[in-house]
């Protein structure tokens, strides 16, 4: 049947699409193959270098991992050929994963400047946003700290926030008290060792001596509670330095290697301060310097005390205070001294405090055996969320 058209209708209009959207790109089959061997040999050719960024590392070459990742970014700007882009953003994003791994060859490197490098180019990558990010707070707060003051702040003794001599205090007091009791039985039971101890106490001053008491060190480091005090203290300078923008060179956490390197104590973070090193070499240190190097060096400290409620390590940090502390010009006096050794260590339990999640992170991958690198990007990871 037919239907009557309304005298008002109008009839839709249909647009063909513009001939511009919509292209069409066909490629022959030389063409094709010819993209193909391009991407494979592309392909080949960055696998074979991100596998020489990796034997660099394995290696502890700071400069050949360095100038690769340098490299990586230069080496195929955009008129690049798509394929080889493709590639290279394939394996880089992979690599991401890698660029970190360069924190890792800082150890060996002798040229500090260069571990400098290091961290500004991964800051500037975008994968260090903290480092650096309280180097200002040495000129905040009051400049006079009081054992009053220190107390009131932290609720500890100053007596808390020094180190100990063994056998003195804490776990280490115990232990003294334990070996004494033991002693007095045997010798109750007609049993004389005093021969053996003598022998001991003789090896136990030589290795003091001439090892700076690295094999005491040692056979107590394999002791639970007293290893983890040890990453604790060192985490605490790890993350101290990290924050105040001064480049981590490693952390050395093996008595022997410590002694092999001239660390003393048992464990060490080895970091540096350009600012400082520069004004040192021209006789002279600004006090902005001086007081972000104590803060690192009365980290540890002040790390121990926040966990443990006191510090039982960190004798060697407060001798190297002291060293220093009489080459400025003029050299501090006694009550400067102790003065300034309050300042740092409150200032260090205020900034430990208050990224305390970073510091447990950094405890745990050093406890988990972590590299450097694992360590920051723990600390990063822990400060982000």
């Amino acid at each position: 049947m037919a239907r009557s058209i309304p005298p008002n209708f109008k009839a839709p209009i249909f647009s063909p699409p513009s001939s511009t959207s919509l292209s069409f790109t066909f490629l022959t089959p030389a063409q094709f193959s010819r993209r193909k061997i391009d991407w494979r040999s592309a392909r080949t050719r960055a696998i074979r270098e991100w596998q020489e960024y990796e034997e660099a590392v394995k290696e502890k070459d700071l400069a050949r991992a360095l100038r690769f990742l340098k490299d990586v970014q230069v080496k195929f700007p955009s008129s690049s050929t798509e394929s080889t882009r493709s590639v290279y953003g394939e394996l880089s994003s992979l690599g991401l994963e890698r660029d970190w791994e360069v924190l890792d060859t800082c150890l060996n490197a002798d040229d500090l400047r260069l571990v400098a490098n290091a961290y500004a180019f991964l800051k500037d990558r975008g994968f260090l946003p903290n480092f650096g990010k309280y180097r200002s707070i040495v000129l905040e707060g009051p400049r006079e700290v009081t054992p009053t003051v220190l107390k009131s702040s932290t609720g500890l003794e100053v007596s808390k926030l020094s180190p100990k001599k063994w056998g003195v205090s804490g776990n280490s007091s115990l232990v003294l008290i334990g070996l004494l009791a033991g002693v007095s039985v045997l010798l109750n039971q007609g049993i004389d060792i005093r021969p053996n101890l003598a022998a001991v106490l003789g090896l136990t001053m030589l290795d003091a001596i001439f090892l700076g008491g690295t094999c005491l060190a040692l056979i107590t480091s394999y002791w639970p509670p007293y290893k983890r005090r040890i990453l604790v203290h060192e985490a605490g300078h790890l993350l101290v330095a990290y924050l105040m923008g001064c480049p981590i060179r490693g952390v050395i956490l093996d008595p022997i290697v410590a002694m092999q390197m001239g660390i003393q104590g048992q464990a060490g973070t080895q970091f540096w301060d350009e600012k400082l090193q520069n004004e040192l070499a021209e006789g002279r240190v600004s006090g902005t310097a001086f007081d972000r190097y104590c803060m690192v060096l009365f980290a540890g400290i002040a790390a121990e005390a926040l966990v443990y409620g006191e510090a039982e390590g960190g004798e060697n940090d407060e001798n190297l205070f002291r060293s220093i502390s009489v080459l400025l010009e003029p050299p501090l006096s006694v009550a400067q001294m102790s003065n300034q050794a309050r300042w740092s260590v409150l200032q260090s339990y205020n900034l430990l405090k208050w990224q305390k999640h970073a510091h447990r992170a950094a405890v745990k991958a050093l406890e988990n055996g972590g590299s450097l690198s694992v360590v920051v990007r723990r600390i990063e990871e822990a400060m982000v969320t």
